[in-house]
């Protein structure tokens, strides 16, 4: 039959099919003897349960280089076996750069700045190069990267290291550090232990624990 009261009763009756529309979006359901309330048309109910995870990546503490770099220099320029070769070293947008008239005063900072970094615990892994080369005026001096990030060639080397291992876990390459997932703790831990013994060509770290 038609609706009468006009307008009022058509409000009415929306509302009342809207109502209806809400309830059945606001199911409740029973989760681990308890009742929580989902919202959602398309949601089963069940709380998402992310598996343990940590990510492995390759960084370079720049605070502790620049440190090293500094004490370095101080070195070079008050030891008395560097007076007059005009050696230097500095932090640059290459890396780090040593200069100096001698090359065997060249090798001589190389060494003193190895050994700042060290100490300052920057593993030598995270720098690499380092070939002397002839600078201007007749002088030599030798460029170090800085090895920051899994390059894409190292990551697929570690995921392969990591599934041939079989231990039970998931690994996910994400851009320059790669992601290790498993439903037990222990399984992500035996992949830290075998990692370290492998003894990496970089230097590696494990961070974001998730449980």
């Amino acid at each position: 039959p038609p609706l009468r009261g006009g307008g009022r009763a058509k409000d009415r009756l929306v509302g009342y099919v809207l109502s209806w529309w809400e309830v059945g979006l606001r199911r409740k359901c029973r989760v681990g003897g308890g009742r929580r309330l989902v919202t959602g048309a398309f949601s089963t109910g069940l709380p998402s349960s992310p598996m343990p995870s940590f990510d492995i990546v390759s960084q370079v503490d720049m605070q502790e280089v620049r440190n090293a770099v500094d004490q370095a220099s101080r070195e070079i320029i008050n030891r008395y076996d560097f007076k007059g070769t005009d050696t230097s070293i500095a932090l640059t947008d290459d890396g780090i750069t040593l200069e100096s008239s001698a090359e065997g005063r060249l090798d001589a900072a190389v060494d003193v700045l190895k050994g700042k970094l060290v100490k300052r615990k920057v593993s030598l892994k995270s720098i690499s190069g380092g070939d002397p080369t002839p600078a201007a005026g007749g002088r030599v001096k030798t460029v170090f990267t800085l090895n920051q990030g899994i390059p894409q060639d190292a990551a697929r080397e570690l995921s392969k290291t990591i599934r041939d291992s079989k231990i039970k876990v998931q690994v996910q390459i994400q851009g320059d550090q790669l992601r290790v997932q498993g439903k037990k703790r222990d399984d992500l831990q035996e992949v830290i232990a075998l990692l370290r013994e492998l003894d990496y060509r970089l230097p590696l770290q494990y961070v974001n624990y998730r449980d």
